[in-house]
């Protein structure tokens, strides 16, 4: 698959996940997060825009987090985000379930910690310059999920990495997975409630809620029958008489 064709994929993906994010965190908060939004008319991407209240929530995080401190980078350096690990075997995709990782009122997240964090939960740097859960033993069969920055562009500046600071973070499930639908959120819900304990964040669905049973349970049921309609036979038309 041609690098064009990947950077189309990460502009649809961008564009659903993090434009949305970077809009829903721009407006004054509720109890959670993240919409999704509309194209133009002309079907090109909307161009996000910051508003006041995240504008001023960056310019307050400046207290290092507790596990930024004494954090040496040059130990077991991640690979370039020009790295094939974490990239998509196929630019085919009907699906994608989203969740947050948001830092608590009047905090953010720090650059240096969400490395560590990363790292700690089984999550590997890779290609895009994002975070990417790989299959055990078979990386080659693509992420089952990825964790992408909700400030643009996406992706994590590792060579600057103490310098970023960011309300949150968005854990991203693209469907067909290297796994089935139903594993791969069985895989990335623990993953990001992981993360939030290291981070003292919260986990957020994508309409901005704190993630809830009810709602954990909705999404397992959903996928459930995704992948039971991806196991089920075509449809076949019926012969003539």
């Amino acid at each position: 698959m041609s690098d064009m064709t990947m950077l189309r994929i990460w502009i649809l993906v961008a564009s659903v996940v993090l434009v949305a994010a970077i809009i829903f965190f721009g407006r004054p908060k509720k109890a959670g997060q993240g919409r999704r939004v509309p194209r133009g008319d002309d079907g090109m991407r909307v161009e996000p825009t910051l508003g006041e209240q995240l504008e001023s929530e960056l310019a307050a995080g400046d207290t290092p987090g507790p596990m930024q401190q004494g954090l040496d980078l040059s130990q077991g350096a991640p690979p370039p985000a020009s790295s094939e690990l974490g990239k998509r075997t196929t630019d085919a995709f009907d699906k994608i379930v989203t969740l947050y990782l948001a830092a608590r009122a009047g905090q953010m997240l720090q650059g240096a910690d969400i490395v560590v964090a990363a790292e700690r939960a089984g999550l590997v740097y890779g290609h895009m310059g994002v975070f990417h859960r790989l299959v055990d033993s078979h990386p080659e069969r693509g992420p089952v999920f990825s964790v992408a920055n909700i400030m643009k562009p996406g992706s994590f500046d590792i060579a600057n990495i103490h310098e970023l600071k960011t309300p949150a973070i968005a854990f991203f499930l693209t469907l067909p997975a290297p796994v089935a639908a139903l594993d791969a959120w069985d895989t990335m819900l623990p993953t990001a409630q992981r993360m939030a304990e290291l981070l003292d964040g919260v986990v957020l669905d994508e309409q901005r809620n704190a993630i809830a049973r009810q709602r954990i349970a909705h999404i397992r049921d959903d996928l459930r029958a995704y992948d039971r309609q991806r196991e089920a036979p075509p449809l076949t038309r019926p012969g003539r008489w």
